[in-house]
């Protein structure tokens, strides 16, 4: 249910797969939450991808593991819908951050990802390079404020806050906007 409802809002998916042996193979089995994950997330609406392969450390950081996960992870983001020529795909180590923010010097075959979508190429080293490219989406700023909530907090000491995403319009600090209906 949680990844349903933060998907919704979503420009951009970062799938996050598990280089372990074994690991990868469950996740994207027949009903393996990898596969659930990148078709839900597909079916949503979000049409931008980054594929990062986690726990690399765990494979001493194997170039033929890295390119198996790539090939097979590229079959099964297409029969969902994602062209694999679009996706950034990254090999990460979350736990001592290797590729996160910065290049790594543990995987000295690795050249950088590249991604091609219709605004043109972008290339990169990091998971942060690949999320600093993803393209924001066309949203019409010239039409009304149209903001669908998606719930509502009420947090002591500072108010009701409401949360949800700008479809279309534009939400400037100090507006006054009034939500409808009001029960």
């Amino acid at each position: 249910k949680n990844m349903i409802t933060g998907t919704s809002q979503a420009d951009c998916a970062i799938l996050i797969i598990a280089a372990g042996t074994g690991e990868f193979e469950a996740g994207i089995s027949k009903d393996g939450q990898t596969r659930e994950h990148a078709l839900l997330a597909y079916t949503l609406g979000v049409k931008q991808l980054i594929v990062a392969i986690n726990k690399m450390d765990t494979t001493k950081w194997s170039e033929a593991r890295y390119q198996e996960i790539i090939k097979e992870t590229s079959n099964f983001i297409k029969k969902v819908g994602y062209n694999p020529k679009a996706v950034a795909f990254v090999p990460i180590s979350g736990f001592h951050g290797d590729n996160m923010l910065a290049a790594s010097t543990n995987c000295p075959w690795y050249k950088g990802w590249e991604k091609e979508t219709k605004a043109g190429k972008s290339t990169g080293k990091t998971l942060l390079e690949a999320i600093d490219a993803i393209e924001p989406p066309k949203r019409p700023t010239d039409k009304p404020l149209r903001l669908p909530l998606q719930d509502v907090y009420k947090i002591g000491g500072i108010g009701t806050v409401p949360v949800g995403r700008i479809e279309t319009g534009i939400l400037k600090p100090g507006m006054v906007v009034t939500f409808a209906p009001s029960n």
